[in-house]
């Protein structure tokens, strides 16, 4: 399990396979209505985007910008995990542990990673199994497996005795596991994606209320999901060869969970977005990035509430109904709730100034 240097260098074949595809790509049509995004992803943008992708982007520029932070490769239960592994400068403090989720990446964190270091930390950004450079599981697992490989990278692997962990979306529930499953060795754990405990037999109103929002979000919502739950390999043999398909199934979630206000590019611009799904499409993971929504109905969750002392922070364009403080602690051992001013679902990408802010406070008061 000990760690090698890495460093990204995509193959320039694989680079001219996907511009071939875009180049040889017709975008399709829309409904006769002016707002074309409550359909989905908007035709017009999406013929934007890949034409600025085609004529304009500069993945290798990108990838120098990804290469700026050590990384390395360790194999972990067979599955070869990448990750960057920033030191900072006080050697004393623990590290944080940077999770992301779908359809994020570590580029979500790149404007994040200098900010949290020149604040004295260490940090560890691994890419999920199955996403960006790290290497595919056999079949399909869950964030509670995910969890446990995460411990032994930091403590086995790295050699942290304890550690901090922050995530959201998918890092959120495998941030959430670490919690529960490994208090032993974590610290503290810093959430941008929170919920309340699941509804029981005997829930209150201010439960079943909470989880009636969730639920009829979900109907408006979560198409995306029920499929990547169920037919995992169906929607991904569609679009892991097809770099249109794929910009339209994850943009339109760039637009609806970003605190975009119906303007993506107030949050994401193109190279952003572009080089966020790139980092699928140069490593053949679009499939097995999908794989974990599969692996959640065979993974052994721990349940709440979680031990360890927890720091919320509610950014307002989040899309998942957030519970409130006292909801959250029949969950969670808050010890901190922070009610951001703007952004969403992807917080270190969209306000990274107040994202790191939030973390370096709570994460400093817990050594």
């Amino acid at each position: 399990m000990t760690p090698t240097p890495f460093r990204i260098d995509v193959p320039q074949p694989i680079v001219d396979h996907i511009w071939h595809r875009l180049a040889d790509s017709r975008i399709g049509y829309m409904p006769d209505d002016p707002d074309q995004w409550k359909y989905g992803m908007d035709a017009r943008y999406l013929a934007e985007l890949v034409d600025y992708w085609r004529t304009a982007y500069d993945w290798r520029k990108e990838e120098e910008k990804l290469n700026r932070w050590p990384q390395f490769m360790a194999e972990i239960d067979g599955i070869p995990i990448h990750f960057y592994h920033v030191r900072g400068s006080d050697p004393y403090r623990p590290p944080i542990l940077l999770t992301h989720g779908w359809p994020g990446s570590v580029v979500e964190f790149q404007a994040a990673i200098p900010l949290l270091v020149e604040a004295g930390f260490s940090l560890v950004v691994p890419s999920l199994p199955g996403y960006g450079w790290s290497g595919r599981p056999p079949r399909p697992i869950g964030p509670a497996r995910v969890a446990a490989l995460w411990r032994t990278l930091m403590v086995d692997v790295l050699g942290y005795a304890r550690f901090f962990a922050q995530g959201g979306d998918w890092g959120s529930v495998v941030t959430t596991q670490l919690g529960i499953s490994h208090a032993d060795v974590v610290a503290a754990i810093h959430l941008n994606f929170f919920m309340a405990p699941p509804p029981h037999a005997d829930a209150d109103a201010e439960l079943l209320d909470y989880w009636a929002q969730v639920r009829a979000m979900m109907e408006a919502e979560s198409g995306y999901h029920h499929e990547h739950a169920t037919k995992p390999q169906t929607i991904g043999l569609a679009l892991h060869d097809n770099p249109v398909g794929w910009a339209a199934w994850v943009v339109e979630k760039f637009w609806r969970w970003g605190d975009t206000k119906g303007d993506i590019e107030s949050r994401f611009d193109k190279d952003h977005l572009i080089t966020n799904l790139m980092s699928y499409l140069v490593t053949d993971n679009v499939m097995s990035s999908i794989w974990m929504y599969y692996g959640l109905k065979g993974d052994t969750l721990a349940s709440g509430p979680v031990p360890v002392p927890t720091a919320l922070a509610h950014f307002p364009g989040e899309f998942y109904p957030m519970p409130d403080r006292a909801l959250a602690e029949r969950q969670y051992n808050v010890v901190r709730m922070t009610k951001m001013e703007a952004g969403g679902h992807f917080a270190a990408m969209e306000e990274p100034q107040a994202f790191c802010r939030d973390v370096i406070e709570f994460f400093e008061s817990r050594i």
